[in-house]
């Protein structure tokens, strides 16, 4: 079950045009966890947006959100400022945000699915739902793996693991579908479309360690 490269592969290509940005932030001797904050200040920003239903402007805010959360690796290998919390404290950031702007998208009270089928209200709890839960389980794959089979290596602050590049829909890919929803007012057809595709890639992730691990 390969279904191509993720966005994941490209992210050292995205922190290449981004240094220009990471150097402003040491300029201003910004910490690296600092950065993390601020990415976690953009996501609750963005979640408040949806929620309101500003779409928007809580697509911008999740932009942010995103660069943040890329420049502080930069800023912390061009300091030579990694820690052990900071990596700890970086993962716990991406899952608050990633929960809350999921359910503030959710709470929006704009359904594709109540507008144009006789469902009952519990339907559209369960799409948002089943988003959230792929989307904290597509990543919380990786931690389980980290501790079980034991991947310590890093490469410039993060654990260097072949689970990297499994996965056809992770964080990016979501982030990228809840711009392009918030933008287009499709808010509802990208909280579907990341219930789906983010359990499917949990998925592929599980059949890889099945076949790698077993």
């Amino acid at each position: 079950m390969n279904l191509g490269m993720n966005i994941t592969a490209l992210r050292p290509r995205f922190i290449r045009y981004l240094e220009p940005v990471a150097d402003v932030f040491i300029r201003l001797r910004i910490t690296p966890n600092q950065i993390s904050m601020l990415a976690l200040i953009a996501g609750i920003a963005c979640a408040y947006l949806f929620f309101q239903r500003q779409f928007l402007y809580g697509s911008i805010s999740l932009i942010l959100s995103a660069i943040f959360d890329l420049i502080d690796g930069s800023v912390a290998r061009k300091t030579n400022a990694h820690s052990n919390f900071g990596a700890v404290f970086d993962w716990i950031v991406d899952k608050y945000v990633d929960a809350l702007v999921l359910l503030g998208a959710g709470l929006s009270g704009i359904s594709i699915v109540s507008q144009y089928f006789v469902v009952p209200p519990i339907a559209d709890f369960a799409i948002v739902a089943f988003a959230i839960i792929g989307s904290l389980m597509n990543t919380f794959i990786k931690p389980v793996v980290y501790a079980e089979v034991g991947y310590r290596d890093k490469v410039e602050g993060k654990i260097d693991d072949p689970l990297e590049g499994v996965g056809f829909f992770g964080r990016p890919e979501t982030f990228l579908v809840l711009i392009l929803g918030g933008f287009t007012g499709f808010i509802w057809a990208s909280l579907i479309i990341i219930a789906v595709c983010t359990n499917l890639s949990a998925i592929q992730r599980i059949m890889y360690l099945y076949r790698t691990l077993s």
